[in-house]
């Protein structure tokens, strides 16, 4: 299905414990979608086929009421019947012939707190950039200054190249030209970076090396997909379209003690208690634990800049050892195996695999796309997002946690992705229904291995 998303849970609005009208929050996305133009722009074709490229084309009838929904978590409104509704509201596949992304304003949560839910296919934003549909409605105080004016609708993308490469499109003349000499698949705006890059090289000669090393890192991520295989794992199955969800928070105060207390990164810690939890699902399983499970790590590239949509992130390979039964041995393995992979070529290698396949017609491209995330590659997804730490205000009400959903790619039962915000960091647990019945070992494992580590920080 392809799509990440979010549960932005608030607090009751205060005064009057209100949840906001389904009016106030189409009213407040319709003013901050001008931020976004392409969230009014659907795909020109449904599917990806042949030699033709699909494009970003605005959609003629875009209606908001089609995208935003009203809905009420059945009583007692806890943690078990949020995480259903959650599990059912990702299960749905969003419709290929609009814009791709929808949000559901639920009331009902035991506290009487309100939550949006969204869900944004991949192909328009990627989990790092942040920028979904649900975040244009949040301010960093509770009653922010009227927005500025909106730019005129002529800024929207009219035929804006869909490869993902990260720019609307809007400022790119070729892309919305008539009279296109080039193959469908060779789009004007692949065709002028393939021209900026020879250009840079016939400029900057050195950079030929800069090349060549990318090509060895490429050819080495290549050789690990082809030649060491990841382990045969129950994570590694036939899936259907039908989830289960589950989160689990912590206080980031105190996984800043643990990595305080035993090195490394709060993203080592993050991968320390996914690698302990793992080991018990599997342990319980009946499974082997002498292999390692390989997790694809999300890596981003922007740097400093976050505007742009698309996706600008590639993908480091760790192997988590859950042979390991010694706890802070298997924290120091886990955080020595992330250590040496961000300080080796496998970003650069699989950034470059990106953007080949970036300039490939869309049958290569497509078959590029199912090497990279097959079951033979990795076991498990596993995203950590930082977020910001400071309050944010939604509709004048305070944000109170994050809830992240990473999407599962074939064959692969279970997915994690981890976001922080306000003191608080948060597992999200996305899991295929049949494949996954156990889903609850995993919650009280991540909980059990955090305790372990902390405990072992403090002494």
């Amino acid at each position: 299905m392809m799509h990440i998303g979010g549960a932005l849970i608030f607090e009751p609005e205060p005064g009057t414990g209100a949840t906001p009208s389904l009016d106030a929050v189409t009213a407040l996305l319709e003013e901050r979608l001008a931020m976004l133009p392409r969230f009014h722009c659907r795909l020109s074709d449904k599917r990806v086929h042949g030699l033709q490229r699909p494009a970003w084309v605005e959609d003629p009838s875009f209606d908001i009421r089609a995208h935003v929904r009203h809905a009420t978590l059945p009583a007692p409104g806890g943690d078990a019947q949020l995480h259903d509704w959650l599990g059912d509201f990702w299960s749905h596949r969003l419709d290929r012939a609009r814009p791709l992304w929808e949000m559901t304003l639920l009331d009902g949560l035991a506290d009487g707190g309100w939550m949006l839910a969204t869900k944004t296919h991949h192909a328009l934003v990627d989990g790092v950039a942040s920028v979904d549909v649900g975040h244009v409605l949040l301010d960093a105080e509770r009653r922010p200054p009227p927005s500025a004016p909106a730019p005129a609708a002529a800024a929207r993308p009219t035929h804006a190249d869909a490869t993902g490469s990260g720019a609307d499109g809007a400022d790119d003349p070729a892309a919305s030209a008539g009279g296109n000499p080039l193959p469908g698949w060779f789009s004007p705006r692949v065709a002028a970076r393939v021209a900026r890059a020879t250009i840079d090289t016939a400029l900057h000669p050195r950079r030929l090396i800069r090349a060549g090393e990318a090509a060895v890192a490429m050819s080495e991520v290549l050789w690990q997909d082809e030649v060491i295989a990841s382990r045969h794992s129950s994570l590694n199955v036939p899936i259907g379209t039908s989830r289960r969800f589950a989160s689990v928070p912590f206080a980031l105060a105190e996984v800043k003690e643990i990595k305080g207390s035993l090195g490394g990164t709060v993203n080592d810690v993050v991968l320390a208690v996914s690698t302990g939890a793992l080991r018990r699902l599997l342990d319980e399983r009946g499974e082997e634990l002498e292999h390692p499970l390989r997790a694809m790590v999300p890596v981003n590239l922007r740097g400093e800049d976050h505007d742009h949509l698309g996706n600008q992130v590639t993908s480091l390979f760790v192997d988590l050892p859950i042979g390991e039964a010694d706890v802070l041995d298997r924290y120091e393995r886990t955080r020595a195996a992330a250590t040496q992979l961000k300080s080796g070529t496998a970003a650069l290698g699989g950034s470059t695999i990106v953007l080949v396949a970036g300039a490939a017609p869309p049958l290569l491209h497509e078959s590029i796309a199912k090497a990279l995330f097959a079951a033979r590659l990795f076991n498990i997804t596993i995203t950590n997002v930082p977020g910001p730490q400071i309050p944010l205000y939604g509709l004048g009400t305070r944000l109170q946690r994050i809830l992240p959903l990473v999407p599962l790619f074939a064959d692969h039962a279970v997915g994690m992705a981890i976001v922080s915000y306000d003191g608080e960091l948060v597992f999200g647990i996305n899991a295929d229904r049949a494949a996954t019945p156990d889903l609850d070992v995993l919650e009280t494992a991540l909980r059990d291995e955090f305790a372990a580590l902390l405990s072992l920080a403090r002494a």
